[in-house]
């Protein structure tokens, strides 16, 4: 098991701007209403929905929001959307993955690569920069739960992979087919996690220094913007004097 590293650094910002809460909470609504119509309508009988329930929760979408993303589900309202990951360049040759769910594949293709352009990046071929990144299970619990000790113990029983630990809390990995089991044990053991869901881990970095981490960021703040775009995951790493600039 392995100490904290820059998984901090590495991955995109979690926070948004208050004036965008309404479009993550839609994107939110949008993963539970598709996770529950693949499956049961109750998350406990359902491991995307539950994972799906929970971050949406840990992002303060409201219990109102949740269950009409659900109830949406099982009276037929809704598009079918097609689940799709697209591949790319940022700016300094940074790898960036942009999973989306759409209805319409030409429009969501289109308006992507579109954006990777006007952004000084290139869309690329499915697998142009996957081999760059491990598709894992992660859960997090904030510092409050246990020391760095506790929280392994509790890991390495549940059969997760690795633990990173710092003072603002601890991620446990796992295998991405082990999650819901991994996530299960640990809540038996730590309680309820802050967030547990499937993430793109990047196994190789990019160093960005403040102009390339400025342009880097408009790109992924323009996909996002995107309302077919769930998630952006990118290799970068910066320092924390880059990071506190932005």
């Amino acid at each position: 098991m392995a100490g904290h590293s820059k998984w901090a650094n590495i991955q995109h910002r979690k926070g948004r701007q208050d004036k965008l809460r309404a479009k993550l909470f839609s994107k939110m609504a949008k993963e539970i209403t598709v996770a529950a119509k693949m499956g049961d309508p109750d998350p406990d009988k359902n491991p995307r929905l539950r994972m799906a329930v929970k971050e949406a929760k840990s992002s303060s979408v409201p219990k109102e929001v949740i269950d009409r993303a659900i109830k949406k589900s099982q009276v037929g309202e809704g598009e079918d959307y097609e689940e799709i990951r697209y591949e790319g360049y940022g700016p300094n040759g940074v790898a960036v993955i942009v999973e989306a769910m759409t209805d319409n594949r030409n429009r969501t293709a289109s308006t992507v690569r579109s954006t990777f352009s006007k952004c000084g990046g290139n869309l690329g071929e499915t697998g142009s920069v996957g081999f760059m990144f491990d598709r894992k299970g992660a859960v997090e619990y904030p510092a409050t739960v246990g020391d760095a000790d506790t929280v392994m113990m509790a890991a390495i029983e549940a059969g997760a992979e690795d633990v990173e630990s710092s003072e603002d809390g601890h991620t446990v990995w796992c295998a991405d087919t082990d999650l819901n089991e991994v996530s299960n044990a640990l809540e038996a053991e730590l309680g309820e996690s802050s967030s547990t869901k499937l993430v793109w881990k990047p196994t190789i970095s990019t160093e960005m220094d403040l102009e390339g981490m400025e342009k880097l960021m408009r790109l992924i703040d323009a996909l996002e913007d995107d309302d077919d775009v769930q998630r952006v995951t990118s290799n970068f790493e910066a320092s924390d004097e880059v990071m506190e600039q932005l």
